[in-house]
């Protein structure tokens, strides 16, 4: 939506889908994470260690998963500034593949609408081959 107005409250129904994309991430891309993130948790990297504590094998970072989905909703309403709340569960981890990459199928729909506010929340539904990996994903967004 860059550089189009955004869309009025009262332009939004309730189940309406906002947005919908595949984001991939591969190992690399959570060592470059764990670099900017500071969170160097050897589950995300480290086969063994992953496996040696009950995990499918190496997983990325919630904080990633977190971000990777919101950023659907930003991309739609085209401002960040315009998400005012965003919160999720974290239901399942996703993993990695070496070689290879993970999936995640995000979704973004109407919750609801408060026209007197000028905000919608947008629900997100985020699975990676089918199954949930966040839960009452919910972001917030002024639109006026």
């Amino acid at each position: 939506m860059s550089g189009e107005v955004r869309p009025a409250p009262a332009d939004l129904t309730v189940g309406q889908e906002v947005a919908r994309r595949t984001i991939t991430v591969d190992r690399a891309r959570l060592v470059r994470y764990a670099g900017a993130s500071g969170d160097f948790n050897p589950i995300h990297w480290n086969e063994r260690v992953a496996t040696s504590v009950g995990l499918p094998g190496v997983i990325a970072h919630g904080m990633w998963t977190m971000g990777a989905a919101v950023t659907v909703v930003v991309d739609w309403v085209g401002d960040p500034g315009a998400v005012v709340d965003y919160q999720a569960r974290f239901t399942r981890p996703v993993p990695v593949p070496d070689p290879g990459e993970a999936s995640l199928e995000v979704v973004a729909t109407v919750g609801s609408v408060d026209v007197d506010a000028g905000t919608a929340r947008i629900d997100l539904t985020v699975t990676v081959e089918g199954v949930r990996v966040l839960g009452k994903a919910q972001a917030v967004v002024r639109l006026v």
